[in-house]
């Protein structure tokens, strides 16, 4: 069942899902129609999910789960892959590789392959303070606090001169 982000609480559990290019303002309306539709529907062994979306900057989609309502199980993950890779197919956009690392130079988000980051980490283009995205972050707090952090803080630091 569908309900709005912000009422989601804290302990929400999150996945992340970066494109490998900003969404259009199409194809917003697309995701965002899908997938209300898609977590209306969305139930772990017939049990109804309270979950929801969010897209943030215009290149992550982010969804959720209020896991104090009902917890997902395999069943329910497997089927929002399933739902996140038919928007793959409808949008030709690649959501799941996770191979690929986001950070900010300024405002402007790069995406890169991580063999690239680790380039750029060892020539000095991405440092310590760099922010980065930390798409490991399993719960909405989490998320508001901890998914745009300093490399030096995050699992990227490994890479780091």
């Amino acid at each position: 069942m569908f309900t709005d982000y912000k009422n989601l609480p804290n302990n929400s559990r999150v996945w992340i899902y970066q494109a490998d290019r900003e969404f259009t303002v199409k194809e917003i309306a697309i995701i965002s129609e899908q997938a209300e539709a898609f977590i209306n529907s969305w139930t772990r062994h017939g049990d109804d999910l309270k979950g929801s979306f969010t897209i943030k900057y215009n290149q992550f989609l982010i969804l959720a789960v209020d896991e104090g309502f009902n917890n997902v199980s395999g069943c329910s993950i497997d089927s929002s892959v399933r739902f996140v890779q038919q928007l793959e197919n409808e949008l030709n956009i690649d959501l799941m590789d996770k191979m690929n690392v986001t950070f900010k130079d300024n405002n402007h988000i790069n995406l890169v392959k991580l063999a690239d980051f680790q380039k750029y980490a060892k020539d000095e283009k991405v440092t310590a303070e760099t922010i980065v995205f930390n798409n490991m972050v399993n719960t909405k707090e989490d998320l508001e606090n901890n998914w745009e952090i300093p490399a030096k803080n995050s699992w990227h630091k490994r890479f780091l001169v």
